[in-house]
């Protein structure tokens, strides 16, 4: 499958992530293996990678939430099968840094699961009813298991004093 990436890097800070494309492209790829949705050739999918403010932006006009969040997905109009444009991912520097190291979890390893969260928004797939999210988060976890990513909805423990 030839899918195309367009990818804009806003905030400087995502800059430190190394082979950010690589980093996507096998989010991408993984998701594919996992749901086994066709995409017509040469589709594109864009990503923008900003601060909290810009994507406090995005959430307040487009879903009337004035606040930060990690990552934000905005499908095309056209069928998946026939679409030229997937749609477009958002994903928020400081949300998902702050997220990451909360969580005990590499910035890496929380970035993908954005990557992957938002890819499948794009895909079709949501998280509204408990059925949807169960299978949502189903996917996710056996896609970044694909890149060697822990299941992020498993509880974390952490012995004590670490």
């Amino acid at each position: 499958m030839n899918l195309s990436i367009e990818t804009s890097v806003e905030c400087e800070s995502w800059r430190e992530v190394a082979d950010l494309d690589g980093l996507i492209r096998q989010c991408l790829d993984a998701v594919l293996a996992e749901t086994g949705d066709e995409l017509r050739e040469g589709a594109e999918v864009s990503l923008l990678f900003c601060d909290d403010a810009r994507i406090r932006v995005l959430n307040a006009q487009f879903r009337g939430m004035d606040k930060p969040t990690n990552v934000l997905s905005f499908p095309g109009p056209e069928p998946l099968e026939t679409a030229h444009g997937i749609g477009d991912i958002a994903i928020a520097y400081e949300t998902v840094a702050r997220e990451a190291a909360e969580q005990g979890k590499p910035l890496q390893h929380h970035l993908r699961h954005m990557v992957v969260h938002g890819f499948l928004h794009l895909l079709g797939y949501d998280h509204e009813t408990d059925e949807e999210a169960e299978a949502m988060e189903a996917d996710e976890t056996r896609a970044l298991a694909r890149m060697g990513v822990a299941d992020p909805y498993r509880e974390l423990s952490t012995p004590e004093g670490h």
